[in-house]
């Protein structure tokens, strides 16, 4: 970037928190709004509230904390505002493409000490890949070929967090939401999704997830019900019906009850599907550039029925995708896509989950997604509302720069 375009970002900012500033209330809470923003942007190391107010925030720490923690300032207001921005700034560029604006549900986990911050407990960190002391998010990240975007996200609160006398005094010490139930991953990713199908803002063309998400029937079924199309990554034993089962009900032998259900012979593993394909039914396919050269795989697709709650669900597509080394990776997939979608469709989708690695990768080496201070609940939400704010702010700076370079 030249010394001009460095000035222009600084007054595009200017602007950009103008059209945010409403959103935090009285003048001090925009100016704090501002200040936290540019801290994240701009902060050269540690990027948490002290270093940021006395940085780029005239030494105002506890103004500052205030602000984060407890001022009452509504972050599902600013995410809807995200939303609108998306929509209009990010959301055409999908518009000729194949498979348009895909919404990639996430977790990602941040290693916190102690025990009052609120969610924190020995859980699951996918970053190390073990247990470990953390918090964890559930994210929903808007993929489109101008960027990706943060569209909305909640804090995942452990059982624990709900289990024993005590839990109640904790939770309120937290200030953790009288009215917040425990609910699963799973049940966050639903209720994030059909948040943004509500406001109707954003059109999510396709959803994608992890096997963690995938082999929930609960969040597939609530996709389903929402009318969004979805290719969902599952673990190898993942089983469906490779034939309608509704053929496979046993007829009536004349005594007692008509048969109802169908019978199992037909029900398979996902791993022994693929297995049994022949070589004509893998196709290679270019998913993306990679770091050294195009990324390539192998896949095949194959029309079943799902088995859902260990009863007959709909008709689905199982994809499988395998690399060409000697000895290949495969991965798993189900889609409610249509017997029309293409293969090329149904593998796009499921690659486009890579972007969000990237999403995660930026906001916490750059913009300070796992440097705060704040053991709140409404603390954690204005934070990373504030972090998904200042990505979308480099998002369209550098969509921007490109189209000044093109021109």
């Amino acid at each position: 970037m030249t010394p001009d375009d460095v000035r222009a970002t600084a007054e595009q900012l200017v602007s950009f928190h103008e059209q945010f500033a409403p959103l935090f209330g009285k003048e001090p809470a925009q100016d704090h709004a501002y200040t936290y923003l540019t801290g994240l942007l701009a902060c050269p190391e540690r990027k948490s509230i002290e270093p940021i107010a006395l940085n780029v925030g005239a030494g105002r720490v506890k103004g500052l904390q205030k602000f984060i923690a407890v001022a009452p300032w509504q972050y599902d207001d600013v995410q809807a505002e995200i939303q609108a921005t998306v929509a209009k700034q990010l959301a055409p560029s999908a518009s000729s493409t194949s498979i348009g604006v895909v919404g990639v549900l996430d977790e990602s986990a941040f290693a916190k000490k102690g025990i009052k911050s609120a969610g924190v407990a020995r859980q699951h960190n996918g970053r190390l890949g073990k247990e470990d002391n953390c918090q964890v998010g559930v994210y929903l990240i808007a993929v489109t070929p101008a960027g990706t975007a943060l569209l909305d996200h909640q804090l995942y609160l452990p059982a624990s967090w709900y289990e024993g006398d005590s839990a109640a005094a904790r939770r309120a010490e937290a200030h953790i939401p009288e009215s917040q139930p425990f609910q699963t991953k799973p049940e966050i990713a639903a209720t994030l999704v059909r948040n943004v199908a509500v406001l109707g803002t954003v059109e999510l063309d396709w959803i994608t997830a992890d096997e963690e998400y995938g082999k929930n029937g609960d969040l597939l079924d609530e996709l389903e019900r929402l009318e969004r199309r979805y290719v969902m990554e599952v673990p190898t034993n993942t089983t469906v019906w490779t034939v309608d089962p509704a053929s496979c009900v046993p007829e009536y032998s004349g005594r007692g009850q008509p048969p109802k259900r169908p019978t199992w012979e037909t029900v398979r593993a996902v791993s022994a599907i693929a297995a049994d394909l022949p070589a004509e039914a893998w196709r290679v396919l270019q998913v993306r550039e990679g770091a050294v050269g195009p990324l390539v795989f192998e896949f095949a697709a194959v029309r079943v029925w799902a088995v859902r709650h260990r009863r007959p669900g709909p008709p689905i597509w199982v994809l499988i995708r395998r690399s060409l080394e000697e000895t290949p990776e495969v991965k798993y997939y189900v889609s409610n896509g249509d017997a029309e979608t293409s293969l090329e469709v149904l593998a796009s989708v499921a690659c486009s989950r890579h972007r969000v690695e990237e999403f995660f990768e930026d906001a916490k080496s750059y913009l300070g997604m796992a440097q705060y201070e704040t053991r709140s609940w409404v603390g954690w939400h204005h934070h990373m509302t504030l972090v998904g704010l200042a990505h979308l702010f480099v998002t369209l700076a550098r969509k921007d720069l490109k189209k000044k370079f093109r021109s």
